[in-house]
């Protein structure tokens, strides 16, 4: 919402609350996935190594998560499948 909603609207739209708005928001959405890919490293046995480095680098990048679902966690899947 941040950087499809808020910073696009910010030229267009004379509200100067939508990026302070917007802004914690994303960060504290960001913090949650940082823990939850921690639980799940935890809980999954993950080696940092292999792929825990691979979800915390590609959830810096914009859109990196797509990355993760469509590259990362796919043969993660494949190899626990009974």
């Amino acid at each position: 919402m941040l950087v499809g909603v808020a910073v696009p609207l910010k030229p267009l739209v004379p509200d100067p609350t939508l990026v302070p708005t917007f802004g914690p928001v994303h960060g504290l959405l960001f913090l949650l996935f940082v823990l939850n890919t921690l639980r799940v490293v935890m809980e999954l046995g993950w080696r940092f190594a292999d792929t825990s480095w691979q979800v915390l680098m590609a959830c810096l990048v914009p859109f990196g998560t797509f990355y993760i679902d469509r590259y990362i966690l796919p043969p993660l899947q494949a190899a626990s499948a009974p």
